[in-house]
């Protein structure tokens, strides 16, 4: 009797399985850009099925600067800017801009990330240690900074994959500064271009809405 009942409680599990996989593919055809819905709702699919949580930006442990370990969940309760960065692109003043909003709203728990990454043009060919001399001293910048990462192609960090795949915000990363506004829960609120400064009204308003 046991083995029967084993035998009839995974043949459940896979039926439940095969239903979700079936409503999630019909779910993507009836939209456009199918691949990318259908891997979004597969994903919720499973997740129901297995009782297995969304992935979270607070799953991510990354390396500093300075090469130590640091739990993106640390920053719980916090609204971030995630931030890719490079030292020779013409985008790189926006370090000046980044620096000032990170002082004027820090204290309201606000928190600017940079990701050094070397991915477009070459931009940022340097260690850690000139990266890290070069943002002090040229730009006095004192949030958090990295260690280089990929955030584009074949060796993208596991970051930037869950990022560029987010529900409402995926695509790749464009060139060095493209930016995330995470919310206090971790979710994602918003995405920027290079192009839009930090200190600009369109980063600043939902950052300051983000922050209430």
């Amino acid at each position: 009797m046991k083995p029967l009942l084993t035998r009839f409680a995974a043949l459940s599990t896979v039926s439940a399985v095969v239903v979700c996989l079936v409503s999630a593919i019909a779910l993507g055809n009836n939209k456009p850009n199918t691949n990318r819905v259908h891997r979004t709702n597969f994903s919720s699919a499973m997740s129901v099925v297995f009782n297995t949580p969304s992935p979270s930006i607070y799953d991510f442990t990354l390396k500093n600067i300075d090469g130590k370990d640091v739990k993106l969940a640390d920053y719980k309760g916090s609204v971030l800017l995630v931030v890719n960065v490079a030292s020779k692109c013409g985008y790189t003043p926006q370090y000046e801009a980044l620096q000032k909003i990170y002082t004027q709203y820090k204290d309201k728990g606000f928190v600017v990330l940079g990701f050094p990454a070397n991915n477009f043009g070459g931009q940022e060919p340097g260690t850690e240690a000139e990266i890290k001399t070069f943002c002090s001293t040229k730009y006095s910048v004192n949030f958090p900074i990295f260690s280089k990462i990929s955030v584009k192609g074949s060796d993208m960090h596991p970051l930037y994959k869950y990022l560029t795949t987010a529900e409402g915000f995926s695509g790749d990363i464009k060139w060095n500064f493209g930016k995330f506004l995470i919310g206090k829960d971790g979710k994602i609120l918003a995405r920027f271009e290079p192009r839009d400064t930090p200190d600009g009204e369109t980063v600043t308003k939902a950052l300051e809405a983000a922050l209430k």
